[in-house]
């Protein structure tokens, strides 16, 4: 054999640098499902059944094209399976076939990059990581790009990306709609009446393959969180880029609009869902913002819709990327606020009487999703203000979540949601009281707690535990500009000692209530 060509769970593009030079005659496409990517955290089980069938579709794909895969299946019971690690997969394979190379992509976790050149070196065979064409931007352009720079700004890189890619701009080069960002209009709620009907992503029915994979994990991990019930995501290229149609014309003119607002029961509204299929490159990130801008030229979608979407896509997704590759591995290390709790235990199951907590982890329980405000100024706020280490937050959401894969979680959670890397992603922590969620839902007129009140049985959480956050960090934040007005209001909540130390007992009460260091799936506290 010539190449052995490795494709990994979250590598299912058919145009991947991986099959550059495809010869069928000499070489061979690998693939493995491996029960340690399962259970290294204690994976959602519709995100193990998710990752499982997208792979087994594209196996069938490669065949139909004339590729030869060598395939191997996670069996229903575990002592049948042909090795129980990736390591011991790969070197029965390379014993077996003795390629003169391993051929992969860039994978999206630095960890399994490393072992993988740690399995190659042990087995005395060459391995040529190839980059990933699926991004716009490689590690080593966005290295040139943050060299010498004292702050690397999000808003900055995306303008750069715009100019560099010609998306969205006149023929003079200047932003198309005089603005480079239309966030100030992308921030509106839903009033009293609520959303209405929102017709939501495209939802597909299973298949066989599809409900073998479900019926498998059900068996072999029917002990994981969340449920199978609700497995409609699209499996293969062409579902996915139904789902994609279908969102411009359906969801994308009021996305931007309404992309920070939540409402009862409603887990997508104007959203996408699109993050799973494309973290897994069933659909291509350049597809993705040629048919929004297409939308916009059309006269289909107003500009500030369609530029927050290209945003997400161009922007912070490649952007987050790009902090990735250049801060790793010791990126996955940093604490700057040295907090030290596991999640709260609910953050497994949903069972808590905050309705705003309740409802975003249901959408996470059901679907392994969450859209950003819940994931950001819901569950991530909440665990900040508490206290809970920023890897063991990354953790829980790569366990929970369907669409996470390392490179794309880590820099969301660690740095941005819980300020773990001290300012490198956000320059400020993203925390609130109650009122802000408040304001972007309905879920606090259901709901037993008060969000103006900070102490009392009947205070929200998130008041009291905003306080008690700044309170506690207050010498990290007094010298950064953009927490100023918070630590003068700080320093006024200072003065009614007797209402501060109530403030810091709750918030203590509640750690205690809440968190359970036994907890079987808190395995992920530690870092890496």
């Amino acid at each position: 054999m010539r190449h052995l060509v490795l494709v990994l769970g979250d590598q299912l593009d058919h145009e991947s640098t991986a099959f550059d030079g495809f010869d069928a005659k000499q070489d061979v496409v690998w693939m493995s499902e491996v029960e340690e990517e399962c259970t290294r955290v204690p994976a959602h089980k519709l995100r193990i059944a998710y990752f499982l069938s997208c792979m087994r579709h594209f196996r069938d794909e490669l065949a139909e094209k004339g590729y030869e895969v060598e395939y191997h299946e996670l069996q229903r019971r575990p002592s049948d399976d042909l090795g129980r690690s990736h390591r011991e997969r790969l070197s029965a394979v390379v014993n077996r076939r003795r390629p003169d190379k391993l051929v992969v992509v860039q994978p999206g976790d630095f960890r399994v990059l490393d072992n993988l050149r740690t399995e190659a070196d042990a087995l005395g065979v060459e391995l040529e990581v190839r980059p990933d064409r699926h991004f716009f931007c490689s590690p080593e352009e966005f290295a040139d790009w943050a060299d010498g720079r004292k702050e690397l700004v999000m808003e900055y890189f995306y303008r750069e990306m715009r100019k560099r890619h010609d998306v969205l701009l006149t023929s003079d080069g200047k932003p198309v709609g005089g603005e480079w960002n239309f966030d100030k209009e992308n921030r509106e709620t839903f009033g009293r009446k609520g959303p209405g009907e929102v017709k939501g992503p495209h939802r597909f029915w299973t298949d066989a393959v599809t409900d073998e994979v479900v019926e498998l994990v059900e068996h072999r991990f029917g002990d994981h969180p969340g449920t199978l019930e609700n497995f409609d995501l699209p499996v293969t290229h062409e579902k996915a880029r139904e789902m994609l149609r279908d969102f411009i014309r359906d969801s994308l003119p009021d996305f931007g609009t309404f992309e920070d607002a939540m409402w009862t029961d409603e887990p997508f509204l104007y959203h996408s869902r699109l993050s799973a299929p494309l973290n897994l490159k069933l659909i291509s990130a350049r597809e993705c913002v040629e048919l929004a801008v297409e939308a916009y030229e059309d006269g289909h979608a107003a500009i500030n819709n369609v530029e927050g979407f290209v945003r997400q896509i161009l922007g912070w997704r490649e952007f987050i990327r790009g902090v990735y590759w250049l801060k790793m591995p010791e990126y996955a290390d940093l604490n700057a606020l040295d907090q030290r709790l596991p999640v709260p235990t609910f953050f497994w199951d949903g069972e808590t009487d905050m309705t705003c907590v309740r409802q975003s982890m249901k959408h996470v329980v059901q679907h392994g999703y969450a859209h950003h405000i819940h994931r950001l100024m819901v569950l991530g706020n909440l665990a900040q203000t508490l206290g809970v280490h920023p890897y063991a937050f990354h953790g829980w959401h790569v366990a929970m979540y369907v669409d996470a894969v390392d490179w794309v979680s880590l820099p969301n959670t660690l740095g941005m949601s819980q300020y773990g890397d001290g300012g490198v992603v956000g320059t400020k922590p993203y925390c609130s009281t109650g009122n802000y969620v408040d304001r972007m839902s309905n879920f606090c007129k259901q709901c037993p707690y008060d969000p103006k009140k900070r102490t009392g049985d009947d205070a929200c959480p998130f008041s009291t535990l905003y306080w008690d956050f700044l309170d506690r960090h207050a010498e990290a934040f007094e010298n950064n500009h953009r927490m100023g007005f918070a630590m003068k209001n700080l320093s006024k909540r200072r003065e009614d000692t007797e209402e501060m130390q109530a403030i810091r007992d709750r918030a203590e009460a509640l750690r205690q209530e809440w968190i359970d260091p036994s907890h079987p799936w808190n395995s992920p506290a530690a870092s890496s």
